[in-house]
């Protein structure tokens, strides 16, 4: 049976630069993956559904509340937003590490019921940083920007609710950090010792008696 995935949360201010980030950790390591969360927010012209997001209305989502489905859930900008509980689950005994992109509101009711997750948060290198970002990808009305730029002071104020911090000045640098916490994460000991359980044994059987 394979070895049970590691659970990672990954929380950023929007306009840090996450996704992407997320979308190059995937793209370069073997047995990872993202979760695509559900949303009620209206799906953004590039956006895919069943990819970016699955997209529902607020009477689906509220059902699936009631129906237990969502490991975890949060109001943000107005929108839902959640996680199957079922998905992350089923992938996670399949030996896959898997990333949610959620959070910090997320991230408490992870680490409630994952005690073991790893929790990473990324920063942008300054203030104007994030304001150019989220102006560059325009995606939203200024307003919302002014909204997601307030916000910004209130999701960094959980940063040491979290295990890693990566700044994200320089892509490659701040890729290359998150490469090595997940590498990090599948070379810890009671992984290792599971996982070379009968070459652990054989050695602490040796017999040093000399003949």
């Amino acid at each position: 049976m394979a070895d049970k995935g590691n659970l990672y949360v990954i929380a950023a201010p929007s306009g840090a630069g996450k996704t992407t980030l997320v979308k190059s950790l995937v793209d370069a390591l073997p047995k990872i993956t993202v979760s695509i969360s559900y949303t009620t927010r209206t799906k953004r012209p590039s956006e895919v559904d069943n990819v970016n997001y699955h997209f529902v209305d607020k009477a689906e989502f509220d059902r699936m509340i009631a129906h237990g489905d969502f490991l975890e859930y949060a109001t943000i900008f107005d929108n839902l937003y959640g996680t199957s509980k079922t998905w992350v689950e089923q992938t996670l005994l399949k030996g896959l590490d898997v990333i949610l992109e959620i959070d910090w509101q997320g991230q408490q009711q992870i680490k409630r019921l994952f005690p073991k997750s790893t929790s990473i948060f990324i920063l942008p290198p300054s203030i104007n940083s994030l304001r150019d970002r989220l102006v560059r990808r325009n995606q939203d009305h200024p307003d919302i920007i002014q909204k997601r730029l307030a916000d910004a002071r209130e999701t960094v104020s959980h940063i040491p609710e979290f295990d890693y911090v990566v700044v994200n000045d320089d892509f490659e640098h701040a890729l290359h950090d998150l490469k090595t916490i997940i590498m990090a994460g599948r070379l810890v000991q009671p992984r290792q010792t599971s996982k070379y359980r009968e070459l652990i044994d054989d050695l602490v059987k040796i017999n040093t008696n000399k003949a």
